[in-house]
């Protein structure tokens, strides 16, 4: 097996180690070595990454029929004994979060009673899963005060392997049953995990802990959380975004929510004027289209085509020009997304449905159907005199 220096100190950032097996994995070339600081994906925690001879370790495992720790390395290394350096922000952050986790998972069960059932370290942030279906907003409060004030207290973290008395003797949140010796974190007398991670010192050196998502799960909640770097530049983003609307609105940084709720409330009631607007314009459109339409067959035929015109513009004229008595309407829209529309009157005895489908056919790729009232589709692209033909197509057809 090989020796997890990790466990006796998560700080080592460089190391030397033999070569015990070359190997591959997933067309991987992999190592195995006599000891190692690299922290394998385990436990919810991602793997360490950082260099072997050099060479970039892409990522680490613990294979599954032997157990043994393997190396995966972006290319063959070949020497007996190799110098390696581990990718020391990475295994700070994972230190800071998982450290961070441990005083979350305890601050939740002294305000709320809740257990972490899971936790998972991904990326951008952390999360845990907490057996409780529902948690008021205020104890989430108190629980992120207590986590914080943990990490005030810079309680000392103590990572080790208890002997059988002393694992008698402690009281741990949750017990796995594994077999072999049992690797326990202690934050002081705050917390007493079992736990194979790596962490900090202290839990000053976690930083700031805040919690930035509550999510519903099927029967639990989960907690989405960053500690410490992650933290900083999370604020540093806010901060920023904050500062350049308190600059938009010229107002000071408190006054940004009133502002912003003012110029939503302006913008609502500037959308409800200009759809009302909006409406009337189109109102006179379609009186002005119906007045204009030439007589055919005891039909007043409406045909226009607009370039790139909007479908709730087509399907609201749509609508106007079938209430006008005797009317007939083939419109379209050209563009990327072309669209046809065709209504029709009560008093006309046509399917449009059926003369729809046959004009729709001569743009290649568009789709749609409808009722003998009124058919509508599209979504080919088409130019102007593309669209302008098929129209022409569907009066002549219309006609017959």
């Amino acid at each position: 097996m090989t020796e997890r220096l990790y466990y006796s100190d998560s700080y080592a950032r460089k190391f030397t180690a033999r070569v015990r097996e070359r190997t591959t994995f997933n067309a991987h070339p992999a190592l195995v070595l006599d000891q190692t600081c690299f922290y394998p994906t385990s436990g919810g925690q991602p793997n360490d990454r950082g260099t072997i001879d050099g060479v970039p370790v892409e990522d680490v495992i613990v294979r599954e029929s032997d157990k043994a720790i393997l190396h995966m390395v972006a290319r063959s290394v070949e020497t007996a004994e190799v110098e390696c350096e581990i990718d020391w922000p990475r295994r700070f952050d994972h230190m800071q979060q998982h450290t961070g986790q441990h005083i979350l998972s305890q601050a939740f069960i002294r305000a709320a009673e809740a257990l972490t059932v899971g936790f998972h370290l991904g990326i951008e942030a952390v999360t845990i899963d907490l057996d409780a279906e529902k948690i008021a907003p205020s104890v989430i409060d108190k629980a992120a005060l207590i986590a914080n004030d943990a990490v005030i207290a810079n309680y000392p973290v103590r990572p080790w392997f208890p002997t059988p008395d002393e694992r008698a003797r402690l009281t741990l949140r949750k017990t796995p049953d594994v077999d072999g010796p049992l690797r326990v974190v202690a934050i002081g007398d705050f917390d007493y995990n079992a736990c194979g991670g790596t962490h900090v010192a202290h839990t000053g050196e976690v930083g700031l802990i805040k919690i930035l998502k509550i999510e519903k799960q099927k029967k639990g909640t989960r907690v989405e959380f960053i500690c410490g770097e992650r933290a900083l530049g999370d604020y540093d983003c806010k901060h920023a975004i904050v500062s350049q609307l308190a600059n938009d609105f010229t107002c000071g940084q408190s006054e940004v929510i009133d502002s912003v709720a003012r110029l939503r409330a302006e913008t609502q009631a500037l959308r409800k004027e200009l759809r009302t607007v909006r409406d009337t314009l189109l109102d006179y459109e379609a009186a002005e289209l119906a007045a204009a339409a030439p007589s055919l067959n005891g039909w007043k035929v409406v045909r226009r085509a607009w370039p790139d015109r909007d479908i709730g513009e087509l399907r609201w004229l749509a609508t106007r020009l079938a209430a006008s008595p005797g009317v007939v309407a083939l419109l379209g829209s050209s563009g990327e997304k072309a669209h046809l529309v065709f209504p029709r009157a009560a008093d006309v005895d046509r399917d449009m449905n059926v003369l729809f489908k046959s004009a729709v056919n001569h743009l290649n790729g568009a789709r749609g159907g409808g009722s003998a009232s009124m058919a509508q589709g599209g979504g080919a692209n088409a130019t102007m005199e593309q669209m302008q033909k098929v129209l022409e197509l569907a009066q002549e057809s219309l006609l017959k």
